[in-house]
């Protein structure tokens, strides 16, 4: 057993009990503000940690303290074997979630009910049809939008993850708050984030304070949400509407303070954060046979204070360095 006193405890006394775990960096959608226009080159499959090997490292953060595991990509859902691998998290004892692009998420909502894992968030920038093929590369949108219903039909919580981009999608915000109006559902609008390759400039970006005056312009009032411990988002309310809405403001507004949240790459990488450079293998230790808990806690203590020690002019020649988004896991 590992000594209760070891916890993942960055220098500014920060608990990281939050664990994301990047299950592939494959896709079955080509979204280009995370896959940049000329791909990726993919992992060699020797490099991926093995579903087992995922299991036997879940179980080790989850003994220094992780409660929570988010299970993303890539597209998830598009592991080999994805079912045995969530039922034998399931049992671990942690609260499991999911991000994926739903395509294919009718195939196992069954299996989630089953385990317990209720919250799912849905990757969907757009509800037009035609604009959804021109963003994800793919013609999926009607399968997408079925199995959000069905999602929901099975009282599933559903949050929407919604990347804003200027001159693409901002003319939707109302129509996403709309859709809160008789649905028990999270629109969870996102600031457009620098990765390498996606040629992001800020004038692509659209504020908290921009999306909260277009909301209230056309709905009124606004009630403001207690925000849960940890939590990435500003949350609200329409008056009146059933559902709710975040707003994840990396870049004009950072949650940094109470971070809570740890990365490991489907190569077994660990990432202190979303746009850290550095990484510390956890993979090839791990094959080694070595004592996995001390490389973690130390790893940790390498941890800037907020976004990887970017200023607020995101700098490119920082983040061009980084990976891809597909690549980090959404």
């Amino acid at each position: 057993m590992i000594e209760e006193k070891k916890k993942i405890v960055d220098n500014f006394g920060r608990p990281h009990t939050y664990l994301r775990i990047s299950l592939t960096d494959r896709c079955n959608l080509r979204c280009f503000y995370c896959m940049p226009e000329d791909g990726i080159q993919l992992m060699e499959k020797s490099n991926i940690m093995s579903l087992e090997e995922i299991i036997e490292l879940a179980r080790t953060f989850r003994d220094l303290g992780v409660d929570t595991i988010r299970l993303t990509g890539g597209e998830p859902l598009v592991r080999k074997n994805f079912g045995f691998l969530v039922e034998e998290l399931a049992k671990l004892g942690v609260t499991l979630k999911i991000t994926t692009n739903g395509i294919v998420l009718d195939k196992y909502l069954e299996l989630f009910q089953k385990i317990g894992l209720k919250r799912i968030n849905l990757s969907l920038d757009t509800l037009d049809k035609a604009k959804s093929v021109f963003i994800t590369k793919r013609d999926y949108f009607d399968r997408i939008m079925k199995n959000l219903e069905m999602a929901l039909e099975l009282d599933m919580h559903i949050k929407l993850n919604i990347v804003l981009i200027k001159g693409v999608n901002d003319n939707e915000i109302n129509d996403f708050i709309q859709l809160t109006k008789h649905k028990n559902l999270t629109v969870k609008f996102i600031e457009f984030m620098p990765f390498k390759g996606n040629k992001w400039d800020w004038s692509k970006g659209v504020s908290e304070q921009e999306i909260l005056k277009i909301v209230a312009d056309k709905f009124g009032k606004i009630n403001e949400l207690e925000n849960p411990e940890h939590s990435t988002s500003n949350n609200f309310q329409v008056e009146g509407h059933v559902g709710s809405f975040g707003i994840v403001s990396t870049i004009t507004n950072p949650f940094c303070s109470e971070c809570n949240r740890i990365r490991l790459t489907a190569d077994g990488k660990m990432k202190n954060c979303l746009f850290a450079n550095s990484e510390t293998d956890l993979l090839t230790p791990f094959r080694n046979g070595e004592k996995m808990e001390d490389i973690i806690i130390k790893a940790i203590k390498t941890k800037k204070f907020s976004r990887d020690g970017m200023d607020v002019k995101m700098d490119a020649k920082h983040y061009e360095k980084n990976r891809s988004m597909i690549s980090i896991g959404g």
